[in-house]
């Protein structure tokens, strides 16, 4: 990155899914794919299924919000203030009942780039199991 950058409140590359609503705070593109912020708003119910990384350091801080982070051996119920990292080969999931906000960190990832080729499939795309494996994959993505 040679010139600085500034992303104000509400400011972002966004997203906005079924289950939450996301602004890119910082796009791997601007560090050479080493790291990328974003700033989730999860919807009440939000669920995200049991998967790991190969690659990808994750981080979660929180902002509002209850965040329940599950794995294999315990189960974290994150508030604001507090930081989960998790390393490459770690299973999780997570849920948030009421909904809440994160901050979502991934370190040698680029969720971001997953995001923005989310954005433009179908509904039809995200039927087709075998392309989102390999999609998810492509951004080292690994579910069950």
């Amino acid at each position: 990155m040679k010139n600085k950058e500034v992303i104000r409140e509400g400011e972002g590359e966004n997203y906005n899914y079924s289950q939450d609503h996301c602004f890119i705070k910082l796009s791997s593109h601007r560090t050479n794919g080493e790291l990328s912020f974003v700033e989730d708003t999860l919807k009440p119910g939000f669920y995200l299924g049991r998967h790991h990384h190969k690659i990808m350091t994750e981080v979660f801080y929180i902002l509002e919000g209850e965040v329940k982070l599950i794995f294999d051996d315990e189960t974290i119920v994150a508030k604001p203030g507090d930081t989960v990292t998790v390393p490459p080969n770690v299973w999780h999931a997570a849920s948030c009942e009421k909904g809440g906000k994160m901050l979502s960190i991934f370190k040698d990832g680029q969720f971001d780039l997953y995001l923005e080729r989310l954005s433009g499939m179908t509904d039809s795309d995200f039927a087709d199991e075998a392309l989102m494996r390999a999609v998810s994959a492509k951004f080292d993505i690994y579910g069950e």
